[in-house]
């Protein structure tokens, strides 16, 4: 039966040329015995690309936002942080009247799954919010000693929209709240596999390490001859303060008993310094009343002076005659030089005359 082409709006079947017939097929089965040999030797010469056809499965994206009054290390940092995920999408800054739930709504907008949101309060506090969205759990974090990529110029570097290492403390996997920030943190920062905004290398790796009760995050190159670590940057350290069950809310997880927060560290500085102004003071009153204080005669001691020895009393002279005067050696000498001057000046002029 002969190819048909397909119809097109009602139109009757219209019958499809046939292929004209090349020379070269009509040739003998030992050509194209030879030509097939020729294209399985150019394929086994043929370098294979760098890039690895694979379908991209994880379709993890990462919505990086913060809310207005941050200040300028705030924004380097969450630039830095899109720089080095390239699954991550940005928005507008949110206002802060809107209440945290309206994140979910954007997220779901820009088709994002989790979310990296900075909260700024009184110009001087950072807090990062991570979270599943919409249905959680989520982690609030203070965000302390931040190091931007800028500021930091250390010698690292990694290609942009590479893949990193997870690298975390063996102390995750011992307490139930670590385990699940742990799980949080690999689904954030991990970049998918095939995305297409990332190359298909690994040479760098993102730290996460517990000290202090806190987790600080470094980011540092991997050089391929030695296996070596040169930090890149950026770097900060999260103290956690609550686990939500829900996205941006719901019912508290945990919370850090060890956490201070940044109204109360300032208080008691500011305590500290007033309770040294106040003892400086007190110090000042005491010494004040003992100056004020009649002092107490103390009756004189007689063996005090039993190892005193009287000096010998030096007879009164009465110069009559004026003493002569000094000679000053420096003015005689002077003199005698300017002497000497003027007669050479005078001895030179009659001679010229």
């Amino acid at each position: 039966m002969a190819a048909t082409k397909r119809r097109r709006r009602g139109d009757l079947a219209v019958q499809a040329k046939k292929p004209k017939r090349n020379e070269d097929d009509a040739g003998p089965l030992a050509k194209r015995h030879v030509i097939a040999e020729e294209v399985e030797e150019e394929e086994r010469d043929r370098i294979p690309g760098p890039v690895c056809k694979g379908k991209w499965k994880n379709k993890e994206r990462i919505l990086i936002f913060s809310s207005r009054g941050i200040n300028f290390r705030t924004r380097h940092l969450m630039q830095d942080l899109r720089m080095l995920m390239p699954h991550s999408k940005a928005d507008t800054k949110m206002d802060r009247k809107d209440k945290l739930f309206v994140i979910n709504e954007v997220c779901e907008m820009k088709n994002c799954n989790k979310c990296i949101y900075f909260e700024a309060k009184k110009k001087q506090d950072l807090y990062m919010w991570l979270s599943n969205s919409p249905h959680g759990p989520s982690a609030k974090f203070l965000v302390q000693n931040i190091h931007t990529l800028a500021e930091l110029k250390m010698t690292g570097n990694c290609l942009k929209g590479s893949r990193p290492l997870l690298s975390f403390d063996p102390a995750f996997d011992e307490l139930p709240h670590y385990a699940l920030l742990k799980e949080l943190l690999i689904q954030i920062f991990s970049t998918p596999r095939y995305h297409p905004k990332s190359q298909p290398f690994v040479d760098h790796v993102f730290t996460f390490t517990i000290l202090d009760n806190r987790i600080w995050f470094r980011n540092f190159q991997i050089i391929e001859e030695d296996a070596a670590l040169v930090e890149i940057g950026p770097r900060f350290v999260l103290n956690l303060i609550k686990i939500f069950q829900g996205s941006f809310g719901g019912p508290t997880l945990y919370e850090n008993p060890h956490y201070q927060s940044p109204n109360m560290h300032r208080r008691v500085i500011r305590s500290m310094t007033a309770a040294k102004y106040k003892e400086k003071q007190q110090v000042k009153e005491v010494q004040k009343l003992r100056k004020k204080e009649q002092k107490t005669l103390v009756p004189h001691d007689p063996t005090a002076d039993v190892f005193v020895i009287p000096a010998e009393e030096k007879p009164i002279e009465i110069q009559w005659v004026k003493p002569e005067p000094k000679v000053d050696l420096k003015a005689r000498k002077k003199r005698i030089y300017k002497r000497q001057r003027k007669m050479k000046q005078r001895m030179g002029s009659g001679k010229a005359k």
